[in-house]
């Protein structure tokens, strides 16, 4: 690390504004920035000083992200071997798996970061680094068998309109992850729905059917049970987008982004909150067994990206609520919303994806309201003193 830290100091001159190659001085100092701590420091002044930095909160939700990753990555061929009646060892799925998610983070990263840092080029200002959480997001949202091109496609509107029109890291109104997603789901439904297409390499399998739990509510608790259990569900083994499926692996990075304080409880907790108060009512509504409002509410949390939304999506920092009250509100609404469209529209039964992108649009207004709320109640307050 010091030989290269000591050849990092020898050619940064040249890439310093003046320099044989200052034109690229937005891209050196980005890589600068990934290998080492930044050296910059405060001259003079009283300042508020904080060891948090965008580069450690990108850092700690990228760690946190490991555990759907791994798990992901087995879930592939597992669901692979299952499909093909094989006969995999361990080793051998995970490779598989692989294989198979390599390919989608090649391309969210090349397409996504070489939009950020020629945006950042042609602007004259420093790379930003929100883009390498979204872009470690992107491939566990989407089915693994989405064609590379439209991955393409779709990661560069997410960057482009999501976030560089708006200003870049920090200004975007949605977050971009949800946005690449949403993409896909509108412009390519195929691609991004139906039985066979969470399954790598089944296509063509007879007598096979990958479909995903929260396809099979609308037959009732009964078919969605005669399939996958509470467990299945829970630990993973089933099929669906490749970090969506492990509730145990989403559990274990919402405890370490709980426990480093970049992501916030507050709208975790809120967005079950919701989700249970709905699905409750649905229960109490439902006309009989074979409904999809006699599904425990309690399963909500279980199929499809609910929690994967909540933990990772909905604790964005940029496209939340930012008052603390706010995230209560902001995060109940999600859940509440998520679980509305996936009882009452069959033909969309996930939910979670457009929730949490109607919340990012209201949530200035929630922050607005509550702002002002607690002006009048201190002026209240004021006037009877």
């Amino acid at each position: 690390m010091n030989n290269l830290r000591k050849f990092t100091d020898k050619i940064k001159p040249a890439f310093e504004k003046g320099g044989k190659l200052g034109f690229l001085h937005s891209t050196f100092e980005a890589f600068e920035s990934f290998l080492f701590v930044p050296d910059t420091v405060t001259k003079r002044g009283t300042h508020v000083k904080d060891s948090v930095d965008l580069k450690r909160v990108m850092t700690v939700v990228m760690i946190a992200l490991v555990p759907c990753i791994l798990f992901g990555m087995w879930n592939i061929g597992y669901q692979h071997n299952l499909a093909v009646n094989g006969n995999m060892g361990f080793w051998a799925i995970v490779w598989y798996g692989f294989l198979k998610i390599l390919p989608l983070y090649l391309v969210s990263y090349i397409v996504g970061l070489g939009i950020e840092f020629t945006s950042a080029q042609i602007k004259g200002h420093e790379v930003n680094e929100g883009y390498l959480v979204s872009g470690m997001i992107i491939p566990l949202i989407i089915p693994v068998t989405t064609p590379l091109w439209m991955l393409a496609i779709a990661v560069a509107f997410a960057v482009i309109i999501g976030k560089e029109v708006f200003g870049g890291t920090g200004m975007n109104i949605w977050n971009p992850a949800l946005l690449a997603r949403a993409f896909l789901f509108f412009a390519y439904p195929s691609h991004m729905s139906g039985d066979k297409i969470w399954t790598a390499g089944a296509a063509g399998v007879d007598g096979f059917t990958g479909a995903t739990p929260l396809s099979q509510t609308s037959d009732g608790l009964s078919s969605l049970l005669s399939n996958y259990s509470v467990s299945d569900m829970f630990f993973g083994f089933i099929p669906g987008s490749v970090g969506e499926t492990s509730k145990l692996a989403i559990i274990l990075g919402a405890i370490f982004l709980i426990y480093t304080g970049v992501g916030s409880w507050k709208i975790m907790l809120s967005c079950i909150a919701g989700a249970l108060s709905v699905g409750f009512i649905g229960n109490l509504c439902a006309p009989s067994e074979m409904s999809a409002l006699a599904i425990p509410a309690y399963y909500q949390l279980l199929m499809g990206g609910f929690a994967f939304g909540a933990v990772f999506m909905a604790t964005d920092p940029v496209s939340a609520a930012q008052t603390e009250t706010g995230k209560w509100i902001y995060g109940f609404l999600i859940g509440a919303l998520a679980i509305i469209i996936r009882l009452f529209n069959p033909g969309y039964p996930e939910g979670m994806m457009l929730a949490i992108l109607l919340m990012n649009t209201a949530a200035p207004l929630i922050d607005y309201y509550v702002v002002n709320s607690n002006i009048k109640r201190r002026l209240q307050r004021a006037k009877t003193v």
